[in-house]
């Protein structure tokens, strides 16, 4: 005979989504389970984020190796790599994080976690383990997996993917990435710095999405790095190898052999064997359908993170959980806009941006304003050997913040103010009034800011005004 377990809410999936549901929930009193398949933490913690700037900080401390001579520190042979090591480090990185999602932690506060595939029987009712479950709210949060795409012969050639990349035995010799987006840029990057060699191969533009004077300096960076880089190369055919058969700008083919290939061509909603249709839930190759409130086309049924189709990251999926928790068990009349949603590449240097992309704001017609600041303009930058970084802003009417680009070292890191000010829809002037400390990068944005006025400071009305008024000393 089938149990039956009765709760407030039910959450699918023990990604960052997931977990800050189910935690969140059973902290503020109401019955929570928690089901999950595979390890508590999600893609983020065991195949993503988490294992990929492990290697990235891994790779930094090589290139900082290889660049102490101009610091006047002297090392033979300068940033010698094992491998082996390097897998430690990143273990060791997943090892700690993952304390914090054990799933004695989650029961302690209440939660009942079910270490089983999750299925729709009904519009109310889960399936989990020989267990049904009866939730007066669900919300599924089961994420997302690599997307594969339809190549010719790709299905014969051995690949790898975020899944598996972290696991290889040995350095590649010769890693073929295939897709220039984030995550190939990221991984071709660390591997280039680690010893691979490394052919990034991308159909259209590398990091198409980002402003192109943003991308300019990542590529410089990647290029430096000893990264091949072929875009607007579509690719054929894909042989044993392996061989990747590609046709390059103006038609000509060319076969690229490598030693290993990784296929980084974006993600797909994980929704297989949900039975979604059994619940009313509509859903397509992009995701599954939410409002702006992110509930379903079932009212029962909410839905979190990457198998919506929307912002692909971890802090996204993590915050629309706290949009749900309000929404559910506050009943308060909140909505998932994404209008101060940053999103970071991780190469070196870093590429952030929040705010509307710039090709969607001018295809809007208004006034939009670019003003950009070199990071030469920061003393830290040219104390640091890194003067070759950019901040732009994309102003409105009224010197209104649209959106922000950095491209540099540490640029997530100094987005943070600019998403407050975004999100809080703060004036422009409370960052230029600002105090950063000196000497910080973080003067770049109130530099930034401050240029905005300089117009108006040296303006003729301004002029005329201190002339008037000196006399009264």
């Amino acid at each position: 005979m089938t149990a039956t377990l009765r709760c407030d809410l039910c959450v699918i999936g023990a990604g960052a989504g997931g977990l800050t549901l189910a935690a969140g929930a059973a902290r503020m009193g109401a019955r929570v389970v928690l089901i999950e398949q595979g390890e508590l933490g999600g893609d983020c913690l065991h195949t993503g984020c988490v294992p990929s700037k492990a290697l990235l900080a891994a790779a930094a401390a090589v290139r900082t190796a290889r660049r102490a001579q101009e610091w006047g520190v002297l090392r033979t042979p300068p940033g010698a790599v094992d491998w082996q090591a390097v897998r430690r480090h990143l273990r060791r990185a997943q090892a700690a994080i993952a304390q914090h999602d054990r799933v004695e932690r989650f029961e302690a506060l209440g939660v009942r976690v079910l270490r089983a595939r999750a299925r729709f029987s009904d519009p109310r009712t889960i399936e989990a383990g020989g267990v049904r479950v009866r939730a007066r709210r669900f919300v599924l949060a089961t994420g997302s997996q690599p997307a594969i795409p339809s190549i010719a012969g790709l299905e014969r050639v051995p690949f790898l993917t975020n899944e598996t990349i972290f696991d290889l035995p040995e350095l590649p010799r010769h890693l073929l990435v295939l897709g220039a987006g984030p995550q190939g840029c990221e991984l071709a990057q660390a591997f280039a710095r680690l010893g691979s060699r490394v052919t990034l191969v991308e159909a259209g533009a590398m990091l198409g999405r980002e402003d192109p004077d943003l991308v300019a300096p990542v590529r410089q960076a990647l290029s430096a790095d000893g990264i091949e880089i072929r875009e607007q190369a579509r690719v054929l055919a894909a042989e044993p190898g392996p061989v990747l058969v590609v046709a390059g700008r103006t038609g000509e083919v060319a076969r690229i052999a490598g030693s290993h290939l990784l296929v980084a061509t974006g993600r797909r909603p994980t929704v297989d064997g949900l039975a979604l249709e059994r619940a009313g839930i509509a859903f397509d190759a992009t995701g599954i359908r939410v409002d702006s409130t992110l509930r379903t086309t079932n009212p029962r049924v909410f839905a979190v993170g990457d198998v919506t189709g929307g912002p692909p990251f971890t802090h996204a999926a993590a915050w629309q959980a706290g949009i749900v928790l309000r929404r559910v068990l506050l009943r308060m009349p909140v909505q998932a806009t994404t209008r101060a949603m940053p999103r970071v590449t991780y190469t070196d240097p870093e590429l952030a941006w929040v705010g509307k992309d710039r090709r969607d704001l001018e295809a809007e017609g208004g006034t939009v304003q670019v003003l950009d600041l070199p990071f030469a303009q920061v003393d830290r930058a040219w104390c640091e050997g890194r003067s070759e970084g950019l901040l732009r802003l994309l102003l409105g009417r009224g010197r209104r913040v649209l959106a922000v680009g950095i491209v540099g070292p540490q640029a997530g890191e100094l987005l943070l103010p600019w998403c407050l000010l975004l999100a809080r829809r703060l004036p422009l002037a409370a960052m230029a009034t600002a105090i950063a400390p000196y000497p910080t990068l973080s003067l770049v944005s109130t530099r930034a800011a401050q240029a905005a006025f300089e117009p108006l400071i040296a303006s003729p009305w301004v002029r005329r005004l201190v002339r008037l008024l000196h006399p009264w000393g």
